[in-house]
């Protein structure tokens, strides 16, 4: 009994627990913080997604019970007491006491280890709950990417939107113009043209309109509201999000810090852990029990369970020492893909960095010259409808490919995130993993 509730807790144990705690603050709130009335940003929408999502509080609540499950298997002894009576009838003139005997001996149906295979099943405890720790962490940085797509979608699409609704205004001008140009005694072709063009743009305002419900609806999903819940973005764009280190330190931090990589060397930890305790079964278990008859005998003794299962223990170890090959494998092999994912992300961000400063810099402003000069040659009579709209279908084309070259980098810096498992507004200084040291002593503690 003085043992009882002993527990060899592994080094490492109540820094996790602390981890626990800390990440599972915001569950404790009674409601999810409600999104502004206008200029939704992406903060907004990220904040309450944190807050609200299923699969990650799913994957919060699976890290908990994983830290729980540690005290389950350090816990020493591993087995109940069972304590026996019995009291002997007889003619005889013994005494009452000497008639009763009191025994006390482990379960029969569970062996008493050693307290080092408690030690080591607690590491091995340990190990599957930081690797829980880091898929809560991916699932984290998994949400972000998606959540901020989706808005970073939502955001281009209105401003197509907004280039279309120009679009709509500049060719009903145009149509307005060649009405004005007929009745001069001017071509009717002309005014024909710009009538089926104006409404075509109508209709293409519309269809652009109806996809942005229903991506507005997706994102609303996401967050745990009404399909048909107003959302708001602001007028404009997202301002690029700043970068403060270069594509060393980027790539550096994707190598450190990606969640499903420290996921998987965990597991890898865990199952040299659990390697090591398949090999402990090779020693006995001990079975101790005591007991009295009054005061006339007291005995103490202790059945010793010698591991004759050999067979069965070195199936044990072999299957342990595959799956520890197994989980080598698959951390080397997720290594070279999300190190190969990180890079072109990291390129395709470039790219669409470079894309859009060339557009919005250079091609823009010859763009908006020449629908100028085209508006005023047209006005002139010295160039025909054609022209005029060819001019603007080319700016038209122009704002959009800067809006998606700049909505196309955002995304990829998120897809850089996830992988990387850090936040890029963290890179200003280096950043670390946490609770990474794996020892093999033991703390313990009796409750």
């Amino acid at each position: 009994m003085l043992v009882g509730g002993c527990v060899l807790r592994p080094e490492g144990t109540r820094q996790e627990r602390a981890n626990l705690i800390d990440a599972g603050k915001a569950y404790q709130k009674p409601a999810a913080p409600e999104l502004p009335a206008a200029d939704v940003g992406w903060r907004d929408v990220l904040r309450r997604a944190f807050l609200v999502n299923g699969d990650l509080e799913a994957a919060y609540f699976e890290w908990a019970a994983a830290v729980e499950r540690i005290d389950q298997r350090a816990g020493w002894p591993n087995t109940n007491v069972g304590v026996g009576f019995s009291y002997m009838f007889s003619g005889g003139r013994m005494k009452s006491w000497d008639r009763t005997t009191v025994t006390a001996a482990t379960d029969t149906m569970q062996n008493l280890s050693l307290p080092h295979k408690a030690a080591k099943a607690g590491r091995v405890a340990l190990d599957e709950a930081r690797a829980a720790g880091q898929r809560f962490l991916a699932a984290k940085f998994e949400l972000q990417r998606k959540v901020l797509t989706a808005y970073l979608d939502l955001a281009l699409m209105e401003e197509k939107v907004r280039i279309q609704r120009d679009n709509v205004e500049l060719l009903k001008l145009l149509a307005d113009s060649a009405a004005t140009r007929v009745q001069a005694g001017g071509p009717q072709q002309d005014l024909l043209k710009a009538q089926i063009q104006h409404r075509l743009a109508e209709n293409e305002l519309a269809n652009m309109e109806s996809e942005r419900s229903a991506m507005r609806a997706m994102l609303n999903g996401m967050l745990d509201r009404p399909a048909d819940a107003p959302l708001e973005l602001p007028k404009v764009l997202p301002e690029p999000r700043p970068v403060g280190v270069d594509d060393a330190k980027l790539i550096a931090a994707g190598a450190l810090n990606n969640a499903e990589l420290g996921a998987l060397a965990r597991q890898v930890e865990g199952r040299k852990e659990a390697l090591a305790l398949a090999k402990l079964a090779y020693w006995p278990d001990i079975n101790p029990s005591a007991g009295f008859t009054g005061t006339v005998s007291q005995f103490a003794g202790a059945m010793v369970m010698l591991p004759t299962t050999v067979p069965q223990i070195e199936a044990m170890i072999r299957e342990s020492r595959a799956m520890l090959r197994s989980g080598e494998a698959m951390a080397r092999q997720a290594k070279a893909e999300r190190g190969a994912a990180f890079v072109a992300a990291l390129y395709a961000m470039r790219n669409a960095e470079r894309q859009a400063a060339l557009f919005r810099d250079v091609v823009l402003p010859k763009a908006r010259q020449a629908l100028a000069s085209s508006r005023q040659a047209y006005a002139a009579g010295s160039v025909g409808f054609v022209e005029v709209v060819d001019s603007q279908r080319t700016l038209l084309e122009v704002r959009q490919m800067i809006a998606e070259a700049q909505i196309s980098r955002e995304k990829q810096l998120a897809v850089m995130e996830a992988l990387a498992g850090v936040d890029v507004e963290t890179l200003v200084t280096p950043a670390t993993r946490p609770s990474t040291q794996v020892s093999g002593a033991v703390e313990i503690d009796h409750e």
